[in-house]
């Protein structure tokens, strides 16, 4: 396994979960310098949905995560400002983005400038989307009592 100096990535974080947690840890264990973009309220609203946690609740979470060194808002999808900002020498992402044309050109415009992505297996039968339909489908149960 290559050992990273700087590590990003990124996410929602909303409704914390193992998932999230599995990629942090990972994430840590191949880079000394981890950084974690939240992605911000006005940008969760490109999963045609909004966040159930704030924000500031989300970043004050994952900035209490023992693997996380530093943790910036995610105001926008464009991985190739990020990297200006932070000078990132690998990125971390879900193997559920594997093979998409977003991310095939994410691997090419990082190629350019000598950055690795790295794509950690996706945590089957937990997400943040799954944790809300079940709560959706328990309050409704609730009211139609």
């Amino acid at each position: 396994m290559k050992r990273y100096k700087v590590g990003y990535t990124t996410g929602v974080f909303d409704m914390f979960h193992i998932g999230h947690l599995n990629i942090l840890r990972r994430a840590k264990e191949q880079c000394d310098y981890l950084i974690v973009g939240v992605t911000t309220d006005e940008l969760v609203s490109y999963k045609n949905t909004r966040a159930i946690i704030p924000e500031n609740e989300r970043m004050s979470i994952i900035e209490s995560i023992k693997y996380v060194d530093r943790v910036v808002p995610q105001e926008n999808m464009d991985k190739m400002e990020a990297w200006n900002k932070y000078q990132f020498d690998v990125m971390f992402v879900g193997s559920d983005w594997q093979g998409t044309e977003k991310w095939n050109a994410f691997e090419r415009q990082f190629g350019e400038v000598g950055v690795d992505i790295v794509y950690f297996p996706y945590t089957e039968g937990t997400s943040s989307t799954k944790l809300k339909e079940v709560l959706e489908k328990i309050l409704h149960e609730h009211i139609s009592e």
